[in-house]
This record gives C-alpha cells, structure tokens and sequence, in this order.
C-alpha cells in the first residue's frame, strides 16, 4: 500500500506538469480595430476642429470582446464565438475608440467625446450604427455603417450611409487585419463627409 501510494504521489507532480503546459500552450490572443495613421495633409484647415463620437450602436450579438467568425461559402448559420480571439475590449467600445481617433486624425480635428472643450467651441456630434459587420474566416470582412452628423449649435442634421467588403486571407489574425482595414475606411468616409458638411451645411451625403 505504501509503495502504491509512492508511485502515485510521484505521478502526480507529472501529472500537473501536463495539465500546465497543455493550458499555457493556448494562450489567449488580443487584437485592436486601431489602424496605425499615416502622416498626411488633414482634411480640415483653419482653426481647431472639435468632435464628439457618441457610443457606437451595434447588433446584441456582437457586444462582446470576442471575436465572432461565419464560415466562408454560406454552408452553414453557425457562428463561432472565439473564446481565445478577442479584442482588447468590448466590440462597441474598441469600434468607437477606432474610429475617434481615426476621423480626429483624418480631420486634424480635436475629440472632446470625454471632455475639454469649451460651451463656447461648437462641436461635430457624431452617432454611428453598425448596420453590419460580418467576419468570415479566410475570405472577407463585410461591413455597413450609418451615422448622423449634427453640429452643438445647430439643429439641422445629416444622415449618411457606407458600406465595404474588405477580402482577407488565411487564419484569424489576416481576419482581425482586415476587421481594422476596413474600420479605418470607416472612418475616412466619415471624415469626408464631415469635411464636405464643414465647407457647405447643405451638402447631400455622397459616400453612399
């Protein structure tokens, strides 16, 4: 008995080896709808440009940080909800953050979405809707925005519409590339359509 109870003691310690290594071989992978921008000529001129990006309204089903993947070919209505895929925060809160800083940089505008701008500096309220964003694995990412634009001292507001199919190759990391690929277009359809309502208030949406 006693030898029996050796033998497993010894075993146990191999056995809890395993158990760690098989979990730390999995680690959970984080990604981030924030494209790098690059240095260029803003679209906006003249004096400081303030916006306000209010909290994006996504379908219920994408309100999770993790990642949400069809598969190619519409072979089948199942979706995989990808535990160790994820963004580094809640979808809806990545997406705002990603296009904030993508239209600010676009416009060489300032985000006072938190704060900092005076009741004095009129700002451009910004309220998207992500009409669709469908990621399939090792094919594409399709995407449909809606949003509305109004200035603080303004009543009249502006309704505009976009949407992209952004192709993307094999495995989830070429998804989440492509997922920030085509948020970045996002937010230069945006940003233009905000730079032509700056230079004209009646301007007609044309990012359709």
């Amino acid at each position: 008995m006693k030898r029996i109870l050796t033998q497993c003691l010894g075993v146990l310690p191999l056995a809890v080896a395993l158990f760690v290594a098989g979990c730390a071989s999995a680690p959970d992978r984080y990604y981030t709808l924030a494209a790098p921008t690059e240095a260029a000529a803003p679209l906006l001129t003249g004096g400081p440009v303030f916006i306000e990006l209010a909290p994006v309204a996504v379908p219920e089903r994408l309100a999770r940080p993790q990642m949400l993947v069809q598969q190619p070919g519409g072979r089948s209505a199942e979706v995989a909800l990808l535990e160790q895929h994820r963004w580094s925060s809640s979808f809806e809160n990545e997406l705002r953050d990603a296009l904030a800083s993508g239209i600010a940089a676009r416009l060489g505008a300032i985000d006072v979405t938190k704060g900092g701008r005076q009741p004095t500096q009129p700002a451009w309220r910004i309220a998207v809707q992500v009409r669709q964003f469908d990621a399939i694995e090792n094919t594409r990412v399709d995407a449909a925005f809606s949003w509305t634009v109004r200035r603080s001292d303004a009543e009249r507001s502006t309704t505009c519409r976009w949407s992209a199919s952004e192709p993307v190759g094999s495995g989830i990391d070429a998804l989440a590339q492509g997922a920030q690929r085509v948020t970045a277009k996002a937010a230069e359809a945006i940003a233009r359509h905000l730079a032509t309502l700056q230079a004209d208030a009646a301007a007609p949406c044309r990012t359709l």
